[in-house]
């Protein structure tokens, strides 16, 4: 039984095949749980300091600084922040693809886009498509830590900082929850953006002022600082915790598929063993007959 053979060989190889995605897909579930955990934990954060970056852009009118500046958009910097790994669905993919519009967009009208890559996906998308790429982080591991990220984004804030950027934008996916997870492209600089301004009608005419020690350009660097690193690095910890969760959902998807094609298999194999079993006793009752 030659046919028989090769699909008992099929049923091992995919036997195997769902072995190797259920134990991914218990090691997702794993890291998910701490991902998450570190993800919501730097959430509030990441969010006081975006308002009081907002709230200092109309506090202190006499110190403008560069972030603070708007400009005409001629030249833009992205800040693609993707997986390591694959097997993670159409996370990577989505991400990508909506930053694959906004290139078109800046193309269409003359305009190249810098950009710095933060994961292995990332660089190798914007490497294939020939966008100069200023600097890039790869192999983070399972826990993102800001001293590797501090100085590939620097060297965007600089080219921002000497006008050779009107604007940054930072690329991730953001986790909403188990099951979805939503590619997102934010302004990063200058400070009034979107949803900068809808903050500022939401506290309406409320007047915001600090007192500064030593001075307001000392504050206001240093804090501005902070707001940059803390918004990368909460977009790394979202990016993660769906990294997680896309490779669980993905795993748990192959696992049942390759359980659907084993039973498949075995259906056909059984079918072929019984047609084989016919076919002899067919000649032995033949045979007899015959004699």
């Amino acid at each position: 039984m030659a046919v028989g053979k090769e699909i008992r060989g099929k049923i091992k190889s995919v036997e195997n095949t769902k072995k190797i995605t259920k134990a991914m897909e218990m090691v997702a579930a794993s890291k998910m749980r701490k991902a998450q955990d570190r993800m919501r934990a730097a959430r509030p954060y990441s969010e006081k300091v975006r308002n009081i970056a907002t709230h200092l852009g109309q506090a202190n009118p006499e110190y403008v600084h560069p972030f603070m500046k708007i400009h005409p958009v001629k030249s833009s910097g992205f800040i693609v922040v993707t997986t390591d790994k694959g097997l993670c669905g159409g996370m990577n993919t989505n991400i990508l693809r909506a930053l694959t519009h906004k290139f078109k967009d800046m193309q269409a009208v003359g305009s190249t886009p810098q950009t710095i890559a933060i994961g292995n996906k990332g660089l190798g998308f914007l490497n294939r498509v020939g966008v100069p790429v200023l600097a890039h982080v790869t192999q983070l591991g399972d826990t993102p830590h800001l001293e590797k990220l501090i100085g590939a984004v620097k060297v965007m804030m600089d080219a921002y900082t000497e006008g050779k950027l009107d604007a940054v934008y930072i690329c991730y996916t953001r986790f909403i929850n188990t099951m979805k997870q939503e590619p997102v492209i934010e302004q990063l600089l200058p400070l009034s953006d979107e949803k900068m301004r809808a903050e500022t009608r939401a506290a309406g005419s409320y007047a915001w002022d600090y007192l500064y020690e030593p001075d307001a350009p000392t504050v206001i660097d240093d804090l501005l600082e902070l707001y940059i690193e803390s918004l990368v690095y909460q977009a790394v910890a979202e990016n993660m915790a769906s990294e997680q969760s896309a490779r669980m959902v993905a795993m748990k998807a192959a696992t049942d598929n390759a359980g659907s094609v084993i039973g498949e298999l075995k259906l056909i194999y059984n079918k072929t063993r019984q047609a084989a079993i016919t076919k002899e006793l067919s000649e032995i009752v033949a045979g007899a007959a015959a004699v």
